[in-house]
């Protein structure tokens, strides 16, 4: 059995109007992993991911990059016990 992981992801740079919430959706579900993302008021996005802990990695590791518009500048990166339920999900900015 794999180790299960969850984080929480803040994404820093042109990362809003470049349509990486649906890119995240995307790539986390094409995974299978279970969380969130959404637009936060300061300009970054955040995303929280769960699933087994090499995918997570991988995930984060394509937010350093996220779709071809955006560009990034900081990704932070802390671990999280926030219960997450089996899908992901865009959620309203914050």
């Amino acid at each position: 059995m794999t180790e299960a992981k969850t984080v929480r992801v803040v994404i820093e740079g042109r990362v809003q109007g470049v349509w990486f919430r649906g890119w995240t959706i995307e790539q986390a579900a094409a995974r299978g992993l279970a969380g969130w993302v959404r637009n936060m008021a300061n300009g970054s996005v955040e995303a929280l991911f769960h699933g087994p802990a090499v995918t997570v990695d991988d995930m984060v590791a394509a937010c350093r990059f996220g779709p071809p518009a955006a560009t990034v500048t900081r990704v932070t990166v802390e671990p999280s016990v926030e219960a997450v339920g089996h899908d992901f999900h865009q959620r309203p900015t914050a």
